[in-house]
């Protein structure tokens, strides 16, 4: 049987993101299993941590984050843009 991926609400996710629509996520790459964890409350901003299966070649990672975020957003992966961090852990994404 597949393990169910770990996704917060989209309301949880949107909270986290600027007025531009932008959030900062930190991404581990070949991961045990794909999840999205929300960071403990602290007094300085913290991304969205993002884990994903896929390797960090070819582009691989990038796709299953959108993919993952996309699911969890309840948005086409087509709404979401990576625009800053495509080749980092640290990445800027727009939605």
């Amino acid at each position: 049987m597949a393990k169910k991926t770990r996704l917060p609400s989209p309301e949880t996710i949107f909270a986290m993101a600027d007025h531009n629509n932008r959030i900062t996520v930190k991404v581990t790459p070949n991961a045990g299993d794909n999840a999205i964890l929300i960071p403990a409350e602290t007094s300085a901003p913290v991304p969205l941590l993002v884990r994903v299966t896929a390797t960090a070649e070819d582009g691989k990672a990038n796709e299953a984050v959108l993919k993952l975020l996309s699911k969890a957003l309840r948005r086409p992966k087509s709404a979401l843009t990576i625009i800053r961090g495509s080749k980092t852990r640290m990445k800027t994404i727009q939605f």
